[in-house]
């Protein structure tokens, strides 16, 4: 085809797109529904002039539109890695984690369920082998991300039942497509009942051979684009070759699914990408991929539905009726796993609550598009499938999109308010009228401001301040009078808002640069967490998200085993290296917090609930203090390092600040601002880095501060600490039980220890000792030992202690004193250490 002509086709479908958007608006019809309707319009117009013996003016465009260079391949190796590796970057991967089981249900158990469901039942209604009616239930399965995320965006629905869909939409488009390619095979082969366990066994291989593909190429990637970070036109570059060579090497290189390397590889640069690249860079990477994907969404949708008119050419009333079989078939599966697997999930624990309202809007939501078309698509450009199959897949998948598409399309946001779905429930309203109170409380400040500097006519002034005052008061009043809300919810939504503004201001302090790219998200997703759990949980959940935003999780657990038992100590260091940097940047923001609840929360939910607030704020500073106090015992010196990181990048955001004053002031030129900032820059880079946390090295200072070992020279000092293991306990954590044989001592470095001992209870501290007394006296521990407080213990084999003992005076006084504290005989105990000596 003409380029000439190709290049006006596709101007023109641009300006179809950019009409899309506001004629959906003005419809109120989603926008994936409006754009494939006018490629279907297209198409059958296209058709219509071309065989109309009204005119042949129009049969040049007609023949260029329906001969426009279409075929699979373009949908899933150009369109495709587009949309996915987009709304992937997109996505709360944190929040989405809260999901994952219902969003792996739907994503791959749906999927298989939904094939052979169809696949059966168009088997028994129809002529197709087996083997063609799984295909076409493959086919039929998966919904189509860029419907399914359009939509559910542009109804504004609720954020989980958004995150299920848009998770699902994403992951099962490649259990479809392998399903499809795996019966395709068959078909070709002429095999006419497949086995069902070469396709339940060939499918993990799929995935977990994309996943490996995705996480090593953006892991090359993320790597160069480091080496390009202070280029950002080739960090981009580079970010868009990603999924593309992603794809492609999955497929047809290693032969595992195209789309979870994308998937995976998009997750992996979301994850990574921000602690690596500049925020700016980043920040432009992300808009240039949103514009992207709605260019590749919108034409991805619009060619598609120019196919619908050839697909459905030779359609006849038994075709329909096939077709009314396989959407039933296809409700019926996915009500299936909505209605029977989800709630058993959820009663065995393994999967939160999905309440009916999210269930039917999901059943009514899984629209198809462009991915099923192309999947059929590519049946019809095959040579070795008959002609009949073809013609059938073609019919079949192509009837089925236009009823999710024409049908459930047009009819979600009507299902979405009859579930009530898109109003807001008492305490979101509660919550509306409280932002408004607050944001109108904000705009009289700023334009209290602004009128006087702009010196305007007091009369206008004050009659304005007047009107604006009376909508202000009203506002107040909703938001303060609103009596169907509870005092319990009055303090839940002073929770949501003191949790909003942490967030407003973790933003802020990343604008400035005081914290890194890498703690900024980290304590972006604390902050949601806390928000989330505010509205679902009240107090309480406010409680226990802020109780897990000091990093004391399965991780740290999963670190510390890691450490204690293999000797591996790198995941124990990088979390603690985290663990540092948030709990300082907590600190500094939280004491922030108080003004907001003096200044707003006060105002708008009386005295009662900010200084409840108040308590709740100052609990959890405490509880701040206390982890960074623990980590400063077992970490001595490291967090003095990171405080200085944070005092020298206050320091460089001032000096950019002062040098980008002297240019906008014309004391300096663009090219001496440019040499500044970018010294700066290097500077920051540096700055922003995180400190290395050397375990060994902390080792070393623990021994060193210990009063038993403060006589000892440094030589013997440093051959001790080789000696000594470090281990580190968590709260509960049990060290030694009863009647168990130990073979080492154990000194408390940081932290408490409770001993228990025939009923009778001690404390240890920072600087005491146990596990001695059965060591020396031979014979089995008579103490329970449990931590009561995150600890580190310096643990010494019983060889090297007996060793320690002949030579420290200090450690052998500590052994008497701490006998006679238990009662033991000093005599004994003398007889005992004199048989070990």
């Amino acid at each position: 085809m003409d380029i000439i002509l190709v290049t006006t086709i596709v101007a023109s479908l641009f300006l179809l797109i950019g009409a899309a958007e506001p004629l959906a608006n003005y419809l109120r019809l989603p926008y994936a529904v409006i754009i494939a309707c006018l490629g279907i319009l297209i198409g059958v117009a296209a058709t219509f002039f071309l065989y109309t013996p009204l005119t042949d003016a129009l049969n040049p465009v007609a023949e260029a539109i329906l001969a426009f260079p279409i075929n699979s391949n373009v949908f899933l190796y150009v369109f495709l890695p587009t949309l996915v590796f987009q709304v992937t970057l997109g996505l709360n991967l944190r929040r989405l984690a809260d999901d994952w089981v219902p969003i792996l249900v739907l994503a791959v158990v749906a999927v298989f369920v939904a094939t052979f469901v169809v696949g059966y039942a168009l088997a028994l209604v129809s002529t197709l082998t087996l083997s063609a009616a799984l295909l076409v239930g493959a086919i039929v399965s998966t919904t189509d991300p860029s419907a399914v995320v359009s939509i559910f965006r542009s109804i504004s629905a609720p954020r989980r039942l958004a995150r299920i869909i848009e998770g699902e939409s994403l992951l099962n488009d490649a259990a479809a497509i392998a399903l499809a390619a795996l019966f395709l095979e068959f078909v070709m082969s002429g095999v006419p009942d497949p086995s069902v366990q070469s396709a339940m066994a060939r499918f993990p291989v799929l995935l977990l051979g994309g996943a490996a593909v995705g996480w090593v190429a953006a892991r090359i990637a993320i790597w160069i684009m480091a080496l390009f970070g202070r280029y950002e036109q080739a960090v981009i570059s580079v970010s868009i070759a990603l999924p593309y060579l992603a794809y492609i090497f999955a497929e047809q290189s290693v032969g595992t699914s195209g789309v979870i390397a994308v998937v995976i590889a998009a997750m992996t640069l979301q994850l990574t990408g921000p602690r690596r690249l500049p925020p700016l860079t980043w920040k432009n990477l992300l808009e240039v991929w949103n514009l992207l994907a709605h260019w590749a969404g919108a034409l991805i949708f619009i060619l598609a539905a120019l196919l619908i008119p050839r697909m459905l050419e030779t359609i006849n009333w038994q075709d329909l009726g096939l077709i009314i079989v396989v959407v039933i078939a296809a409700i019926v599966a996915r009500a299936l796993i909505l209605y029977l697997l989800l709630p058993i999930l959820a009663r065995l624990g393994l999967s939160p609550v999905v309440e009916r309202p999210y269930r039917v809007a999901i059943l009514w939501g899984g629209l198809r598009g462009a991915v099923t078309l192309s999947l059929a698509l590519s049946v019809t450009e095959s040579a070795a499938v008959p002609v009949e199959i073809k013609r059938q897949v073609a019919i079949l998948a192509t009837g089925f999109t236009l009823f999710t598409l024409l049908v459930q399309g047009t009819t979600l946001r009507w299902v979405i308010k009859r579930l009530g779905l898109d109003s807001l429930s008492p305490l979101d309203t509660a919550l509306y009228n409280q932002v408004i109170a607050v944001a109108l409380q904000t705009v009289r400040e700023d334009m209290a401001r602004v009128t006087e500097n702009y010196d305007l006519n007091r009369d206008t002034v004050r009659t304005e301040a007047k009107q604006f005052g009376e909508r202000l008061d009203m506002a107040v009043k909703l938001a303060d009078d609103n009596t169907d809300v509870l005092d319990r919810d009055r303090v839940t939504l002073g929770l949501i808002a003191l949790a909003s503004a942490e967030r407003d201001a973790v933003l802020a302090r990343f604008k400035e640069r005081t914290i890194s790219a890498a703690l900024s998200e980290r304590l972006l997703a604390d902050a949601d967490n806390l928000i989330e759990a505010s509205r679902y949980a009240g107090r309480s959940g406010y409680k226990s998200s802020a109780r897990r935003s000091l990093g004391q999780g399965r991780w740290l657990r999963l670190a510390f085993r890691l450490h204690n038992r293999l000797r591996f100590s790198k995941p124990l260091s990088n979390i603690t290296a985290t663990r540092f940097g948030l709990l300082l940047s907590q600190r500094l923001i939280l004491r922030d917090l108080h003004a907001f609840i003096k200044g707003r929360i006060r105002r708008i939910h009386g005295k009662r609930v900010a200084e409840l607030l108040h308590t709740m704020l100052d609990n959890r500073i405490e509880a701040v203090e206390q982890a960074l106090e623990g980590l400063r015992l077992q970490f001595p010196g490291y967090a003095e390092e990171m405080e200085r990181r944070i005092i020298r990048r206050t320091a460089l955001r001032l000096e950019e600040r002062e040098y980008d004053t002297l240019l906008e002031d014309g004391l300096i030129g663009e090219e001496v601002h440019s040499a500044l900032t970018q010294d700066v820059g290097g500077r920051r880079d540096e700055a922003e880095a995180t400190a290395r946390l050397d375990l060994a090295i902390q080792k070393t200072e623990l021994v060193r501060q210990f009063p038993l070992f403060a006589e000892m020279d440094d030589a013997v000092l440093g051959r001790l600490a080789k000696s000594l293991v470090t281990r580190y306990v968590d709260v509960g954590e049990v060290i030694l039980r009863r009647e168990n044989a130990n073979k080492s001592v154990y000194f408390v470095a940081s932290g408490a220890v409770e001993l228990e001992v025939a009923g009778q209870t001690w404390r240890l501290g920072r600087g005491d000792m146990f596990g001695q007394m059965g060591l020396l006296m031979k014979r089995p521990t008579r103490a329970n030992v449990r931590a009561i407080a995150p600890s580190t213990l310096l643990v010494l084999d019983e060889d090297r202690f007996l060793r320690l003992l002949k030579r420290s005076d200090a450690v052998k006084n500590a052994v008497d004193q701490s006998a006679r504290t238990r009662g033991i005989s000093i005599e004994h105990l003398k007889e005992d250490l004199m048989k070990q000596s």
